[in-house]
């Protein structure tokens, strides 16, 4: 028999389901309901439902078929008229189970129901002595009794040893099994504490303009909680949830795909139930948020990344410590890591939880569709997300209201995450505040000394356009008198250094020295060395002690002793002074 597709609606007096019966035998067809069962059978096609209200039958039921769109539609009085049947839209809750029709001894040989009489062995068949042995290894006493548990509800176990291969690549715990919680944990803050980079995130800290961008996205929540808000003093939650909150068909159809079954919790299990549907709600909401609502190939990846609870199985004790292990796993692993989006993600939570169960399992969904998308990841539904969308439709709104209320009242910032984030960005910004103060100053310095130079080349050719007036004139003039003129020209050009190099000038550098220098050797490019610039030369390099180096001593020195500046070959001879002539001035003074 097949389960048709099918959907409830309610008004104050009515139950309405409508069924999907395509190439149906309609013409035969039977209904039957009392109470909250509902049954419907028309073949290949057969529905048992069990409605979270009771219905009745007193003449006032009815009963259609459109044959155009191949849809049953039945409506059935309800027994108290104005009662509210709340989870109408929670298909899988509401397909009854499969009982048994034989009781079941309380106590039985595990295994033992596994074997069916078509598979026992036949006594008269001959023994295969070709058979492949093994030897037999002594498995310690841990192996057969895991203590460590995982999943949903924390009742899985054994299972990623069996699975070792496929789930290296789905979780980042090795060998779950034989790990405690505890130690998970401790293994998880060291990972993340290795994985966290400085440079990425004051990267996104200061160049934000993507982030904010991703905060101006609007998810499909945002509008059914806005709705919610304005008509929640005129209706009743509940029946505000069920209108606010719709599913696609294949929504539904996914739903019609789970199987009906109970769960048995204890207190602890109960309440890490709801801590890791915490957790996980939030790796979604930073997901669909920054995707903005459209998945790629890396949403898989993201969700479990971000999860502890999928990554690590890593169990709660509160919602600060979800906040905090989400906070830094957005801060270590995907692309965008800004503290803002935590936020939002935390904002983004409060808000699906308290649109109750149908956002919840909606987003449920979601998550299923795309772990089912991925080849490896598709195992983490049958771990925990598989469990949530049944378990979801029969949770209590009442401990998801508190559950919302909880985790609003939560608070987290960027001190408890222990990333030394405030530090971190203290000192970037004090680094950012020097470079732009030495910026500046280099700025004022080099509009300074860009002055210099033209003054210098200024005076260095109305030097050169003398020298060479004067060089004629010596042409038509005596030895005796070229050699006054020469030193006549010599004072000239040391009253013009010492004026040039005595100017002000910024502060001490290591830089100082060599911009003397240099400006000394391009007003004088192609003239002697005057002994007043030799003079001035340790001057200079005394002006800045402190600045002074083994590589500007050297340099100085190898100006001293090696560096010769000289006229072209057609100069006249009086006007060629070597360094070793500038020392000598030098002692003479």
């Amino acid at each position: 028999m097949l389960t048709p597709a099918f959907d409830l609606s309610q008004d104050s007096d009515f139950l309405t389901i409508a069924i999907h019966l395509p190439y149906a035998r309609v013409s035969e067809f039977d209904v039957y309901f009392e109470g909250v069962d509902f049954k419907f059978y028309a073949k290949p096609y057969f529905l048992r439902l069990t409605l979270p209200g009771r219905i009745v039958e007193n003449g006032s039921e009815q009963g259609s078929y459109d044959s155009d769109k191949g849809i049953f539609t039945i409506r059935l009085p309800k027994e108290t008229p104005g009662q509210h049947f709340e989870g109408l839209n929670m298909l899988t809750a509401l397909l009854a189970p499969r009982k048994s029709r034989t009781a079941k001894p309380l106590v039985e040989e595990i295994g033992a129901s596994e074997v069916s009489e078509e598979v026992v062995e036949d006594d008269d068949e001959e023994f295969d002595w070709e058979i492949e042995q093994t030897p037999c290894k002594e498995v310690h006493e841990s192996a057969l009794n895991p203590q460590c548990h995982y999943g949903f509800g924390n009742l899985r176990s054994g299972v990623v040893q069996r699975l070792q291969d496929e789930l290296s690549e789905v979780i980042d715990i090795k060998n779950p099994d034989f790990t405690p919680a505890a130690e998970r944990r401790q293994k998880r803050l060291a990972a993340e504490l290795a994985k966290f980079d400085p440079d990425h995130y004051l990267a996104d800290f200061f160049e934000d303009e993507a982030t904010e961008q991703i905060l101006k996205y609007s998810p499909w929540w945002n509008d059914t909680y806005s709705k919610m808000l304005a008509s929640l003093e005129d209706s009743q939650e509940q029946e505000l949830h069920a209108v606010l909150v719709s599913f696609s068909e294949e929504e539904k159809y996914q739903l019609l795909k789970f199987v009906n079954k109970s769960y048995l919790l204890d207190k602890i299990a109960h309440r890490q139930v709801y801590y890791s549907l915490i957790d996980i709600l939030l790796a979604y909401c930073y997901e669909i948020r920054v995707t903005e609502g459209e998945r790629n190939v890396e949403s898989a990846w993201s969700i479990r990344k971000l999860s502890p609870t999928l990554c690590w199985f890593e169990t709660w004790t509160n919602v600060h410590e979800i906040l905090v292990a989400f906070g830094r796993r957005v801060l270590c692993y995907p692309l965008y890591r800004h503290f803002k989006l935590v936020t939002k993600a935390h904002r983004d939570t409060v808000k699906i939880l308290q649109l109750g169960k149908s956002a919840v399992l909606k987003c449920l969904l979601d998550i299923h569709k795309i772990f089912q998308e991925n080849d490896p990841a598709y195992i983490l539904n049958d771990l925990y997300i598989s469990d949530y969308c049944v378990w979801i439709q029969k949770a209590k709104s009442k401990i998801l209201s508190t559950l919302a209320k909880a985790l609003e009242e939560a608070s987290l910032t960027k001190a408890q995450l222990g990333l030394e984030l405030e530090e971190l960005e203290a000192a970037a910004l004090l680094v950012q505040k020097e470079e732009t103060g030495g910026k500046a100053a280099s700025f004022v310095s080099t509009q300074t000394l860009g002055s210099s130079p033209e003054a210098s080349d200024s005076e260095g050719s109305e030097s050169e356009s003398e020298s060479e007036s004067e060089s004629e004139s010596e042409s038509e003039e005596s030895a005796p008198g070229s050699t006054a003129s020469s030193s006549t020209e010599d004072s000239a050009s040391d009253q013009e250094l010492d004026g040039s190099l005595s100017a002000p000038a910024p502060a001490p550098s290591l830089r100082d020295p060599f911009l003397h220098m240099s400006s000394t050797l391009l007003v004088h490019e192609g003239v002697a060395c005057a002994p007043a610039a030799c003079q001035r030369q340790p001057q200079a390099l005394a002006q800045a002690p402190e600045a002074r180096g083994p590589l500007i001593e050297e340099l100085g020195e190898q100006l001293k002793t090696t560096l010769q500046v000289s006229q072209p070959e057609d100069a006249t001879a009086g006007s060629h002074i070597s360094m070793q002539d500038c020392e000598e001035t030098t002692d003479a003074q």
